[in-house]
């Protein structure tokens, strides 16, 4: 095959056109992402009680759901939060089974329950993850709400019709209403009851078919037309009659307004109401394409056609991190790619460097072509991916062209030398290729968040390597053979004083090194040991931080509010205002540090009845989102934001939790997350209260809270001894009760594009006080009216405002953040288990502890790691004891794998970083690199042996043959990321642990393929137990 396609005239080229057209063809369908998706694993089961409090809930909902679920095969956990008025229950799935059958199970299981109250709405079951937020667009004008909503409305369809945007949400507003508020003194007047009110309302409001009317000629259609679209004509419609025909009517009794259900439901943007378009994508958009669509037509469509005054306002720009950080890592690959040409032009005549160089942007081709098959996407991961394939497609390459030059060199025509050179060493070549495949095979299926992400690095590289190996054999070998023909003995003055200079190197310096490595080989095994020892030693005894992920900076932060339950909407805008003027005062104060006198702020958006921590709904919530330069174009980091503003907001008296954060968590998880769970919620409450105490005195923890809070204050009602002989039970005075204070709907109607719900209640004047209620009036069946208070007991009460159980289990969750500069997560966690937590259990018995968040998510990737890792071992270990006919040679080629974290560890050090899952991945790359030249080095040293050179000897001459060969490799594959590690970018931050562990593992093995194994492979020796050893022990035997 090789010398079919190196002598075929136009068969390699045919192949390398074929490899970069699939690689073309298919790279405008790639999308681009800032991290890689994977599939779906959670539903989301709401259920609405409207009006029910959490223990209601949790009683008459979620414990159901939990029977229910329980019948469901591939569950791995279930969580039920009942808040007030909605059960949300999230199942997730174990990995790897079928999300829709998953689906199908589920829906079946909760369709059939049949013992939910009336009063619950139908079970909402949706797939969590399907989509994502790409951009939000914030309008503002002088206009009334209303207008404001449907110039949204407008807005938003005709960016729908744009064929790459798939869904838009309007976000700032409540259910649309016309809302009908009868005073108490109106129903009293006229002996009338809420429900009275509603059915009139609901009877005269009607647009029914009726039939049709066939007459001679032709046939019409018969409709009842009296539905009543808006306040003036709801006012006209009669609610009492009397036998003399005097009539009362709505507007008579009742204000009647077009609103907004909720006050609270509000955003403001720069201080000015606003509609916001979420604009949100599938997983199978590319965020920039998505994003320059819509750039495109706001510019050209929306602002242009708008009325004077408004405004369109892009915020919470997702895709500048996506373009930010690809732009990023494409700058690094092209520096990586010219370095790496020009060590290779170094190193071979300029012919021999260019087609071997050629390689890279083929595989790179090829290997995008099968990224597109299976789905994978171009992102930061992939990215790095190639980055460090760059130095690794070379190996192969510079084997095959290394032993074709030597072969020129020996005095063979261009064409026999590239036939025999690259057939020579082909089994070496594959048996590299498969003990890498042995290193990254198990590691592509990584468990956990972090593994799901990590683990797209091996599956690139393997694609990448595959191709590559194909263009080693079949292509590489014809362009040397061609090229180099009439040009076999060329060598520049430049090529011969470097090649010279080299020579001098090897000989004089690390030939010098290696001779005194293996003379003294049992001191410097000692000495390599003791240091890896150290090392090892700086990373338990915690010299070397462990970080489960680092730190991503992005260009939004957020101040998350939690006022007490119950708290009105006024008070919860004055905290906003103070917490929006220490925003202005943060952007003053970092503003004149930033490039071109940019303002560091430039967006506020405050959104009401919102709060992701808090996970309720409410007057007493609010999210002010703050958007900043990018952090490309910005000078800071967040954390330096962050706590500058939480430092100048100071202390606010009545906030339950004020949380300051950038609003997207990473792959790592939250830095601190336990959970408590236990029957007693009470218990749960003290215990989360004293965990918090305890956590909070750790330096640079900050934000902490749980989710178990109060809930509203509670009036209980139970029924008076006597109300039955009035024709009174428990269900007439509810409903009664809840029509005027909830509120009922009458109907729905449609107007334009939107639902309007038709809402009934008592006016707000008559629901605002203790006294309001007790003299409310239920209506008897006979017409008469009787207090409250006179037929119910009224008791004051207070419960929970949400109520978490996880797998039916009730459960409190305390959370808090980290500023990684002064705190470590994988530390306080250890401590507090040690020092804290078992004192705790002991004071409260009925409560177990579970870590979660980053620690959980770390524990979970490290351990398939960790297994991965050591079946990538067994597969090395099996391969060269196959190849060597040995079982203990392999272990002095291993060797070299757990001794590379000698360079990662102090690497780490040296850059001041802390250890982290892609520094740990990078550490597990290096295993197929070190081996590889670790193999070579053995089959020379094997190969001298057998020409008759000592052992001892045999070593040196192993050790000089393949330093130019080890050299080289180490150098394409550091050159290929040194681009990347000297990046001072924020956005590369993630990936610089990374080639951190890479390059400093590379510079350490080096040197220790080109000492230590020699060292090794004499000890073996002298011991009688390697196979050379054997070999000469049988030849003397024979010979005796």
């Amino acid at each position: 095959m090789i010398a079919f396609f190196a002598r075929h005239p136009t068969a390699g080229n045919l192949l390398m056109l074929f490899l970069a057209v699939l690689g073309l063809s298919a790279l405008p369908g790639l999308q681009r992402e800032t991290f890689p998706d994977f599939a779906a694993q959670q539903l989301q089961i709401t259920v609405a009680y409207p009006g029910a409090s959490a223990e209601d809930v949790e009683e008459a909902i979620c414990q159901r759901l939990e029977d229910a679920i329980d019948g469901v095969s591939d569950v791995a956990e279930m969580q039920c939060e009942a808040r007030e008025g909605v059960s949300i229950s999230v199942v997730e799935m174990v990995e790897g089974g079928d999300i829709a059958r998953f689906m199908d199970d589920v829906k079946s299981e909760v369709d059939a329950i049949n013992s939910f109250p009336e009063e619950t709405e139908l079970p909402v079951i949706k797939e969590l993850g399907r989509t994502s937020n790409v951009v939000a667009i914030a309008i503002t004008g002088p206009m009334s709400t209303n207008d404001l909503k449907a110039f949204a409305e407008q807005s938003k369809n005709r960016l729908q019709r744009l064929p790459q945007v798939s869904q838009v949400e309007v976000n700032g507003f409540s259910d649309h209403q016309l809302r009908i508020e009868v005073p108490a003194r109106a129903l009293r007047q006229y002996g009338i009851s809420m429900s009275d009110v509603a059915n009139s309302v609901k009877r005269q409001g009607i647009d029914l078919p009726a039939g049709s009317l066939e007459t001679a000629d032709h046939d019409m259609l018969i409709r009842f037309t009296d539905l009543r679209r808006t306040p003036e004509e709801l006012a006209n419609l009669i609610v009492v009659s009397a036998n003399s025909g005097a009539e009362i009517r709505l507007g008579d009794i009742a204000t009647i307004q077009d609103r907004f259900e909720l006050d609270e439901e509000k955003i403001l943007f720069n201080g000015e109401r606003a509609a916001l378009l979420q604009v949100i994508k599938t997983k199978q958009q590319d965020t920039l394409r998505v994003m320059d669509a819509i750039s495109h037509f706001i510019d050209s469509e929306l602002r242009p056609t708008a009325p004077q005054g408004v405004a369109f306002h892009i915020t919470q720009d997702r895709s500048s991190i996506v373009r930010d950080r690809l732009s990023l890592l494409l700058k690094n690959g092209g520096q990586g790619l010219i370095l790496v040409f020009l060590v290779m032009w170094l190193f071979f005549q300029g012919r021999f460097a260019f087609w071997v160089a050629m390689g890279l942007p083929i595989s790179f081709l090829g290997g995008l072509f099968f990224m597109s098959i299976l789905g994978l996407t171009i992102n930061m991961i992939t990215m790095v991916a190639l980055l460090i394939a760059t130095g690794l497609l070379m190996d192969d390459a510079i084997v095959i062209a290394e032993n074709i030059a030597t072969k020129l060199r020996n005095g063979k025509g261009a064409m026999q030398a590239a036939i025999e050179g690259s057939s020579q060493v082909s089994p070496g070549v594959i048996s590299s290729f498969l003990t890498t495949v042995s290193v990254f095979g198990p590691l592509a299926f990584l468990s956990g968040n972090m593994g799901k992400v990590l683990q797209f690095i091996p599956m690139v590289l393997l694609l990448v390597l595959a191709v590559s190996l194909i263009e080693a054999f079949l292509i590489l070998p014809h362009h040397l053979a061609h090229s180099l023909k009439h040009h076999e003995q060329e060598s520049s003055r430049f090529r011969q004083a470097f090649d010279a200079r080299l020579i001098h190197f090897r000989d004089n310096t690390v030939g010098h090194l290696v001779d005194w490595a293996i003379h003294q080989r049992y001191w410097f095994v000692g000495i390599i040991i003791a240091l890896f020892m150290l090392s090892i030693g700086m990373l338990v005894g915690g010299k070397l931080k462990f970080q489960s992920f680092p730190d991503i900076e992005g260009d939004i932060i957020e101040a998350r509010i939690l006022l007490p339950q119950g708290t009105p909407l006024s008070r919860t805008e004055m905290v906003v205002g103070q917490i929006t003027d220490a925003i202005k005062v943060m952007d003053d104060h970092f503003s004149p540090m930033q490039p071109d006198n940019s303002r560091l702020v430039r967006n506020i958006q405050v959104r009401f009845n919102s709060n992701l921590d808090a996970n309720e709904t409410g007057p007493h919530l609010a999210t002010i989102t703050v958007d900043l330069l990018t952090a490309e174009a910005r000078n800071g980091t967040l954390d330096d934001f962050i706590n500058f503003w939480r430092e100048t907001v100071g202390e606010i008296p009545d906030l339950v939790a004020l949380n300051f954060k950038e609003p997207t968590i990473g792959p790592g998880g939250i830095p601190l997350e336990l959970r408590l769970t236990g029957p007693d919620l009470n218990q749960l409450k003290q215990a989360s209260t004293e965990l918090q105490s305890w956590l909070g005195r750790y330096r640079g923890a900050f934000d902490l809270s749980d989710n178990l809070r109060p809930g509203k204050p509670e009036l209980r009602l139970r029924l008076r001894d006597g109300a039955l002989s009035l024709g009174l039970d428990a269900s007439t005075i509810a409903s009664q009760l809840r029509a005027a204070f909830y509120g009922t709907t009458a109907s729905e109607i449609q107007v334009g594009a939107e639902a309007y719900e038709i809402d009934i209640r008592l006016a707000a004047t008559d629901r605002t006080t203790l006294t309001d209620l007790e003299a409310f009036r239920i209506t008897t069946a006979n017409g008469d009216q009787v207090p409250l208070n006179t037929v119910a007991v009224i008791q004051n009460s207070r419960g929970f405002s949400r109520i978490q159980r996880v797998n039916g289990v009730r459960t409190v969750t305390i959370q808090g953040d980290l500023d990684t500069r002064l705190a470590n997560a994988r530390e306080i966690i250890n401590h507090t288990r040690a020092n804290f937590l078992p004192e705790l259990l002991s004071r409260y018995p009925g409560i177990e502890v579970a870590v979660e968040g980053e620690s959980k998510e770390s524990a979970k990737t490290g351990q398939s790691m960790l297994r991965g890792f050591g079946i990538g071992l067994v597969g090395i270990f099996i391969l060269l004891s196959f190849q060597f006919r040995s079982y203990v040679e392999p272990l002095v080629v291993m060797s070299i794998i757990p001794l590379a974290l000698i360079g990662v560890i102090w690497g780490h050090l040296l850059m001041g970083l802390s250890l982290t899952m892609p520094g740990i991945i990078g550490f597990t790359s290096l295993a197929g690199i070190v081996v590889n030249d670790s193999i070579l080095l053995v089959e020379f040293l094997k190969l001298r042996v057998k020409e008759g050179h000592h052992i001892i000897e045999a070593a040196k001459m192993a050790s000089r043959d393949r330093f130019r060969a080890v050299l080289l490799t180490s150098i394409t594959t550091i050159a290929g990321l040194v681009p990347l590690l000297l990046e001072k970018s924020m956005q590369a931050q993630v990936l610089i642990p990374l080639a951190v562990s890479i390059v400093f593992g590379l510079l350490t093995t080096t040197l220790l393929v080109l000492l230590l194994v020699p060292a090794l492979f004499s000890i073996l020796h002298d011991l009688g137990v390697s196979t050379t050893a054997k070999e000469l022990a049988i030849l003397e035997g024979e010979e005796a």
